[in-house]
């Protein structure tokens, strides 16, 4: 390969200098810088510039000369540079050198340039490798440019897409908010129209259109709309019309609204939100206006920011039967289609609760308090007025029938009995001599006499019979204790003591007013006590009082009943609870009864 002679890059320079100064694209940027480098160092045969993509591989960009050169020859050293990652300088065969030179922008490759020249001395090796150094700075400076240009326009992006935000999310109303977007967009975007529209039923319906208030009137434009948005839903991506480099993509009804319009420029932008396509965005220029790659992203970033709330204002808009129908249309495609174990799961239990109460059934018992009362309750009454002289039983002893709970002072009574009977023994005396005398009246007078005095004699005898107070059956001494009123006074007709057998107990339920319409005589049911918590005692009912008594804030009517199996470890008095066996019903309505009917009361003291 032939050197160029340094005369001939001498009269290039001017052109060079001319054409990288003049250059419009980075392609005729990197061609002139090349050239100009190429030039100002002595010796070069040939140069070439790489730049590295975002994925790491390396594509040349310009070489020089651009006719009769041989990449080939600086590829070796171009490798090795971006393996070491610093500059090298490697000797090449015809007594020809490779000179390779890095450039690192904040610690990333970004482009590599290779040189072959001849040289006669070391120092016009390090002035190449100077001058390969100096002129990088022109490309990190042309990168860092494009960095700022890119950046100044994502900053714009992002104040206009915050400013639609802000501008959307004041209105109130969808309707206003729709509007106030499209209008506004099209005016920062310079586009003619733009038009939105969300999916309703399957199909996008156009929502609104910028600088209008109202949409439908134009009946063939807004399906024409509505057509090109759905054409860029179903392909999922963005479509332009006329299609951009390299995009291949179906735009017929981008090409018929253009025809239809005279517009010759058309970009719509699908709008996902919710891990769903939710509408579309539809921006329409002139002919003379194409969108570009900047105005593609500016739009992707306003459509992308401000589309989760004009779809989150759109449903909270929609009318209220809309909202139930697809609020059930999506619980019924997340319970049958795929994946929502969870929901599946909660759904199968429910529907196995719902199914179990509504044919499910069981025994409907009610539930009082309950305590037990003997059969009989016998009263031990003094017979006549007296005083205590003895009182050995007492409330709480087991009595035998007979067995001697109270005896009152007979010495009076026993008194009284010697005068009688000394009066008597006169009498028969007198009656005698009566007699004798044959005094047939003053006989029959003193007989009657006689008969007075022992009828005397005969109550004072049932008086003493009756000093003794004894248990008229075996039982239980329930209430009655004299052992603190020996020798005191009592009255006749008082009680003294309570008597109850222990073959024979009353069973007394408390059921509250509400539920005393379910028990009727002759039911059956459990008693257990607390102090026999593991005795179950079956009864049944005998009668129903019709008298309530008040305890606690709530009635109660008393129903009694009678044990249908006793044993020795009952004692009256005893409580518990009891349950009647009312009948078999539905659990939900045995378990929801009393919420049931206390919503009841409570609605018609609402309603009355």
């Amino acid at each position: 390969m032939e050197t160029v002679s340094a005369h001939s890059l001498e009269d290039d320079a001017p052109q060079l200098w001319e054409a990288f100064t003049a250059a419009c694209s980075e392609e005729d940027y990197y061609q002139s810088w090349l050239g100009l480098q190429s030039g100002w160092i002595d010796g070069s045969v040939q140069a070439l510039l790489v730049l590295a993509a975002p994925g790491g591989q390396l594509s040349p960009v310009a070489g020089w000369p651009q006719q009769g050169n041989d990449p080939v020859r600086l590829s070796d050293v171009i490798e090795r540079v971006v393996e070491e990652q610093c500059g090298l300088l490697v000797e090449l065969p015809e007594r020809h050198y490779g000179m390779a030179y890095p450039l690192f922008i904040e610690d990333a490759l970004h482009a590599v340039v290779a040189v072959e020249l001849t040289v006669h001395d070391e120092a016009q090796l390090q002035q190449a490798m100077e001058q390969l150094q100096w002129g990088t700075a022109w490309l990190e400076l042309l990168v860092r440019r494009r960095q700022a240009e890119e950046d100044q326009a994502t900053l714009f992006r992002l104040k206009t897409a915050v400013d639609l935000l802000a501008e959307t999310l004041g209105k109130e109303q969808f309707d206003e908010a729709a509007i106030a977007f499209t209008t506004e967009l099209a005016a920062a975007s310079g586009c003619e129209r733009v038009s939105l529209g969300f999916m309703r039923g399957g199909h996008i319906k156009l929502e609104s259109v910028s600088h209008s208030a109202e949409v439908g009137k134009k009946m063939n434009l807004t399906r024409a709309i509505e057509k090109v948005m759905e054409e860029a839903v179903l392909q999922r991506c963005e479509v332009t019309y006329p299609a951009q480099d390299g995009e291949v993509l179906i735009c017929r009804e981008h090409e018929a609204l253009s025809r239809q319009q005279a517009m010759a420029s058309i970009a719509t932008f699908p709008l996902f939100c919710r891990d769903q396509y939710v509408g579309a965005l539809t921006c329409e220029r002139a002919a003379d206006q194409p969108f570009t790659q900047r105005d593609m992203e500016f739009m992707r970033s306003v459509s992308s920011l401000v589309a989760p709330a004009m779809e989150e204002k759109y449903r909270l808009d929609r009318p209220v039967p809309v909202v139930l129908w697809q609020a059930l249309c999506y619980q019924l495609e997340a319970l049958f289609g795929a994946g929502h174990v969870g929901r599946k799961l909660f759904a199968t239990i429910v529907l196995g609760v719902v199914i179990f109460f509504t044919t499910a059934t069981g025994d409907y018992r009610l539930t009082a308090d309950t305590s037990l009362e003997g059969a009989i309750r016998r009263a031990i009454v003094v017979p006549f007025d007296g005083y205590i002289d003895q009182a050995p039983g007492r409330a709480g002893d087991l009595v035998e029938q007979g067995q001697l709970l109270c005896s009152l002072d007979s010495r009076d009574l026993h008194l009284q009995k010697l005068a009688k009977v000394s009066q008597h023994r006169q009498m028969e005396q007198q009656y005698q001599d009566a007699v004798a005398n044959h005094d047939r009246s003053q006989a029959v007078i003193i007989r009657a006499q006689l008969e007075q005095s022992q009828a005397e004699m005969d109550l004072l005898d049932a008086r003493l019979s009756r000093t003794s107070l004894t248990a008229p059956f075996s039982g239980l001494v329930v209430s009655g204790d004299l052992s603190q009123r020996l020798g005191g006074a009592v009255e006749q007709g008082e009680v003294l003591f309570e008597v109850t057998p222990l073959d024979a107990y009353r069973v007394i339920l408390k059921v509250d007013e509400r539920r005393i319409g379910d028990v009727v005589v002759g039911q059956h049911g459990t008693l257990v006590l607390s102090s026999l918590p593991d005795n179950r005692y079956p009864f049944a009912v005998d009668k129903i009082t019709p008298i309530t008594k008040a305890e606690d804030g709530r009635n109660y009517f008393r129903v009694e009943a009678h044990l249908q199996q006793i044993d020795d470890s009952l004692r009256p008095g005893m409580e518990g609870v009891g349950k009647i066996d009312i009948d078999r019903r539905k659990l939900i309505a045995i378990w929801a009864r009393d919420f049931v009917e206390w919503l009841q009361l409570t609605l018609w003291t609402w309603t009355s």
